[in-house]
């Protein structure tokens, strides 16, 4: 193992004092010191010398959600988000000389072909309408026929949101103009599984940054931002899928770059860092990285053209990327108490990872309920009515919370994109 491979350097700037610990979910719920930040860096320091094997990072690794709320806290300011990336990258490209050929076609179809392909995945939101408005979802559901697949699906399958036919979403405009001079022009990133599942809540961001006087253009050119590829250790995927999106969004002359998705946020404004040393791309990046914002930063800085109080108890589970990579605290809030009628609280801890992680809910379904539940514990004490998130990762594992709270028909989740738009009367129609 060489040290170029693993981030060794980053890891000397560690000085093992554990004011990370208290901010770490794992180690909040599996109580041990490998399943820390502190911990995990250590092994890396270890491996990268040559004194552990490769597998002894393996699980400590795989089970890091990626919150990366230890460097948030961090007083040496270690950059643990590189050094977690480094490991990722150097157990995948390791599991690869010995995954079977099946298993390798497998992953390559999904983070090369299919997250990619609008095609694919307009097939996908196609087959799911289907199931869900022929009354399939219903037939499987009361027979008990979804109880045959494992438990983390059964539990997704029942919260899925209600996914547009193939006509409506076809239908959706591609520019949005101003009525005016435009404050901004704005391209729209829509994310894949975001443009899948949760496509209305993207036609009604569209349709806000409209209302609050912004020239809105959602191109065909783009593509996957590359986080979950980049999560999974798949660094040359990821690589490739920044430099089509930088291409694709260089050809307009937009202010600035939006989209409703905490995650892919995350990933896009780090594009410099993941092309950092590309004399070809570093440049680009860095200016691409630097249009990018969320719409709730973005719709705060506008007039909106608020109509409709909301009177209710609202609570807010900010997205660990918002928070911890993007860095945006205060507007999404800001945002929400713009809104008439809101009664809002703070959940206590609210910057405690929800547990979502873009799959890490799937593939560590266990581990993840460990981290919901605590979740929980703080939401539910403030009573919401409705809890609202910038994620939708977040957004199906807090509407999971409150179903395993059994408090699903006291406790609304929804996109702040979502409680907006009903206070201005704007609809995805």
């Amino acid at each position: 193992m060489s040290h170029e491979s693993l981030a060794y350097e980053k890891t000397f700037d560690c000085v093992q004092c554990g004011y990370c610990l208290p901010a770490c979910p794992t180690y909040l719920t599996m109580g041990k010191e490998t399943h820390s930040p502190r911990g995990r860096i250590h092994l890396v320091k270890l491996a990268a010398e040559g004194k552990i094997p490769l597998s002894d990072l393996e699980e400590p690794i795989e089970l890091c959600l990626g919150c990366r709320a230890c460097e948030r806290v961090c007083p040496t300011n270690v950059q643990y988000g590189e050094i977690l990336d480094s490991a990722k990258n150097v157990l995948q490209q390791e599991k690869k000389k010995t995954m079977p050929n099946r298993v390798k076609m497998l992953q390559n179809f999904m983070y090369q072909k299919a997250m990619p392909k609008e095609r694919v995945l307009n097939s996908m939101g196609t087959g799911l309408a289907v199931y869900q408005k022929s009354g399939l979802q219903k037939i499987v559901q009361k027979s008990g026929l979804i109880n045959v697949f494992p438990e983390h699906l059964t539990a997704f399958e029942n919260l899925l949101p209600a996914f547009e036919g193939p006509m409506k979403k076809r239908k959706r405009q591609k520019h949005y103009p101003s009525a005016n001079k435009p404050v901004y022009k704005v391209g729209f990133f829509k994310g894949c599984m975001m443009d899948t599942m949760f496509s209305s809540i993207n036609t009604l961001s569209m349709k806000l940054l409209q209302a609050a006087g912004c020239e809105v253009t959602i191109m065909d050119e783009q593509t996957c931002c590359g986080a979950i590829q980049h999560h999974s250790g798949e660094t040359e995927t990821t690589k490739d899928l920044a430099r089509r999106n930088i291409e694709a969004f260089e050809q307009y002359d937009f202010d600035y770059i939006v989209n409703s998705i905490g995650g892919c946020g995350a990933m896009l404004i780090e594009y410099d860092r993941l092309l950092a040393g590309d004399p070809d791309w570093e440049d680009r990046a860095r200016a691409f990285a630097e249009k990018n914002v969320d719409i709730s930063v973005l719709l705060n800085e506008l007039e909106l053209p608020l109509q409709k109080e909301i009177s209710k108890t609202v609570t807010y589970q900010p997205s660990c990327h918002m928070t911890n990579v993007q860095k945006r605290v205060d507007e999404p809030l800001q945002l929400l108490n713009q809104i008439p009628g809101i009664h809002y609280v703070e959940m206590p801890e609210k910057d405690l990872c929800c547990g979502s992680a873009g799959i890490y809910n799937l593939v560590h379904y266990d581990e993840s309920m460990d981290i919901l539940d605590e979740k929980m514990k703080h939401a539910t004490v403030v009573k919401p009515e409705v809890i609202v998130t910038t994620n939708p990762g977040c957004h199906l594992q807090m509407k999971l919370g409150a179903e395993r709270e059994k408090a699903g028909n006291q406790m609304e989740v929804v996109h702040i994109v979502e409680l907006v738009a009903e206070a201005c009367n704007i609809t995805d129609k």
